[in-house]
């Protein structure tokens, strides 16, 4: 994540200024010409511009109306729900839920978009609870008396009964809500955040000071990084070639590879697991470009491993999510299908158990592998590196990625280039369901367990998460002591990085050391 600047965030306006008007400009462009030659008759000589502009121009025009507009409509389409749960497991998740909120008015306000709280009336608050525990937007009176009990409980924890009707205030309901998306032109999938990054230093600098970090397209991202990857031992496994259409921009490793995936959509980055007496590692990322911003901590897994010599290497399994990784493709797969997939990948190479990594939005498929008995099985010990599903009944990480209003350069840089993403705003919108992807500490009970989080995340409310993990009383809350409490290799453990933004642990060879020697700890457990 970017980090905050005056100049950072003048740069990074500029950029999506310059991105989000090439596709109008493009259009009045092709309007004009077509109009001075077809109603004039006239051929606009002096309005032409060099032809291979022209044909930018012309492709960037096609690009919006036949892709990106169909594309949008069709995306609009109602999410398939999960069943409810029995009424019992749905009342013990609120009473769960609401015990975990600390600051009950903020809690409230959040989830009505910072709505007054004179707003919020009796009706509204129902329409919220219907769509966050039965998994729906539609009224139905065999319903009343259940929401009229988390009416009743809500009242009890703000201390304050709601006025009858119904005020302005509107919820925050992923699933109902409309994907909010911005057209992502041509340009965007050959300038994204990593190219930004790099004219960035070359305008400051004179020279890309961040060396293999910024590359200008998201097509050469993913042949570098597929370059590196295989440059440090991994094997590509692609899916059937008639997929290669399905990835947009075009995959080259795909053709190249002669290794097929088991798995039916999911493509995965494999290193051969030969150590005698450790465990391998399934690794899963987070909302991004992909596995660019991993490679070096997936490289240095195996680098100045004391064990590798005598012992052989420590396997990786990294697995792709397309559909968070700002290419146009498939829908994310559901929580079912994922598992199986997983599975079936683990279960080719022989691995019957392994220490599990994810970061960011890889939390929510570890919560799910960590709730299918078939895939838990497998699963000795996990790190968890900026998860997003802990207390995921907070509004925090709804409100924070997809509704905040941006006012700084990594909100912005968030805003634009990651929650506004076709296949992200798709993937939070219709196949996120928050009941799911939640975790709770006693879900991790029996393992081995670290959580790593930055103390200034802008996605998730670290200060509440990590007290919450930690066990912290009121005193230890107010002081802050918990985070400073030693890594124990027992139990459930935590990483605090005081001064790190989400995803910057990645960033810093210091700090990727930190997660490095927590993971190879828990593969020589095993």
């Amino acid at each position: 994540m970017i980090k905050n600047s005056l100049w950072n965030y003048i740069f990074i306006r500029a950029c999506i200024f310059f991105l989000h008007w090439i596709a109008p400009l493009c259009i009045l462009y092709c309007t004009i010409i077509l109009y001075i030659r077809f109603f004039w008759f006239l051929e606009p000589a002096s309005f032409r511009v060099p032809l291979v502009v022209e044909g930018w121009v012309a492709a960037e025009t096609t690009f919006y109306l036949f892709v990106y507009i169909p594309l949008k409509y069709y995306l609009q389409g109602p999410a398939t729900h999960p069943p409810p749960v029995p009424r019992e497991q749905r009342r013990k998740l609120f009473r769960r839920c609401h015990e975990n909120v600390l600051h009950p008015e903020r809690y409230l306000s959040k989830w009505f978009i910072d709505a007054p709280l004179s707003e919020i009336k009796r009706e509204n608050i129902k329409d919220f609870l219907r769509w966050a525990f039965l998994n729906t937007g539609k009224s139905d009176p065999r319903d009343c008396e259940e929401l009229e009990e988390y009416v009743e409980g809500l009242e009890k924890m703000l201390g304050w009964k709601f006025e009858d009707g119904r005020g302005k205030a509107k919820c925050l309901r992923l699933t109902l809500d409309d994907v909010d998306m911005f057209h992502r032109s041509l340009t965007w999938y050959l300038v994204n955040s990593q190219g930004l990054n790099a004219m960035r230093n070359i305008l400051l600098f004179g020279v890309s000071t961040q060396g293999d970090d910024t590359h200008p397209c998201v097509f050469v991202v993913d042949v570098i990084t597929s370059g590196r990857m295989m440059y440090h031992s991994f094997q590509f496994h692609r899916t059937a070639l008639l997929q290669i259409p399905t990835v947009f921009p075009f995959r080259p490793v795909m053709l190249l590879s002669r290794r097929k995936s088991t798995a039916k959509t999911l493509t995965y980055w494999h290193r051969p697991h030969t150590s005698k007496t450790r465990l391998p590692i399934l690794f899963i990322h987070g909302i991004g470009i992909g596995l660019y911003p991993y490679v070096n901590f997936l490289a240095e897994l195996n680098q100045d491993d004391d064990f590798a010599a005598t012992d052989g290497q420590l396997g990786i399994i990294a697995v792709e999510i397309m559909p968070v990784s700002f290419r146009i493709t498939n829908q994310a797969l559901e929580k079912d299908d994922m598992c199986k997939e997983i599975h079936s990948i683990l279960r080719k190479h022989g691995w019957e158990k392994v220490v599990l990594v994810s970061h960011s939005y890889g939390s929510v498929i570890s919560t799910h592998l960590l709730h299918t008995q078939e895939t838990a099985e497998k699963i000795t010990s996990a790190v968890l590196i900026d998860p997003v599903s802990f207390l995921l009944h907070l509004p925090d990480v709804a409100y924070n990625f997809i509704y905040r209003k941006p006012t700084h350069a990594n909100e912005h840089q968030l805003y634009y280039f990651a929650s506004k993403d076709m296949g992200v705003s798709h993937t939070l919108a219709r196949r996120f369901f928050w009941s799911e992807n939640i975790l709770w500490k006693e879900d991790v009970e029996g393992r081995n367990f670290t959580v790593s989080l930055g103390g200034k995340d802008l996605i998730v409310d670290t200060e509440v998460v990590g007290a919450y993990l930690a066990g912290a009383d009121k005193e230890s809350r107010e002081l802050g002591s918990w985070k400073s409490r030693p890594w124990r290799g027992e139990g459930l453990d935590l990483l605090w990085f005081q001064e790190l933004d989400h995803a910057q642990v990645f960033d810093c060879k210091a700090t990727r050391s930190k997660l490095l020697e927590v993971v190879r700890a828990y593969c020589a457990m095993g």
